[in-house]
């Protein structure tokens, strides 16, 4: 779960790049940025309740 929280870090650094070279806007940034905050939310929320996930 970490390695998975740590990637999504990543890929929200990478639409910064993405943004900076114009390869894509700054609506789709947006977008995609707050798709990987939920993501991030969710993950901190696995990580933190593992017993409700089988671990």
């Amino acid at each position: 779960m970490s390695d998975a929280d740590g990637e999504n870090s990543e890929t929200q650094l990478w639409l910064d790049f993405a943004l900076a070279c114009k390869y894509i806007s700054e609506d789709k940034r947006q977008e995609l940025q707050h798709k990987s905050e939920e993501i991030g939310k969710l993950l901190n929320y696995m990580m933190n309740n593992p017993d409700k996930f089988g671990v």
